[in-house]
């Protein structure tokens, strides 16, 4: 199966720096040009991805809310 379109506007392209693998979820550490993404997904799905350092990967950030903090 291939992704022809996709409605998820926030795509960060990035290689997999890190993988900290737990019994059930992993957090996957992605170097991109923004800086570094950390995504938590089950380390089942860290398997069946293949997913491991140097990976090149499309972090995807849907979210419903988007806060600010002014620095």
């Amino acid at each position: 199966m291939a992704i022809h379109a996709i409605n998820v506007r926030n795509q960060f392209k990035g290689r997999i720096k890190e993988i900290v693998t737990g019994p059930v979820v992993s957090e996957v550490d992605v170097e991109t040009p923004s800086g570094i993404i950390t995504a938590v997904i089950t380390t089942r799905s860290v398997s069946e991805l293949r997913l491991a350092p140097g990976n090149e990967v499309l972090a995807l950030v849907k979210s419903t809310e988007v806060s600010l903090a002014r620095i």
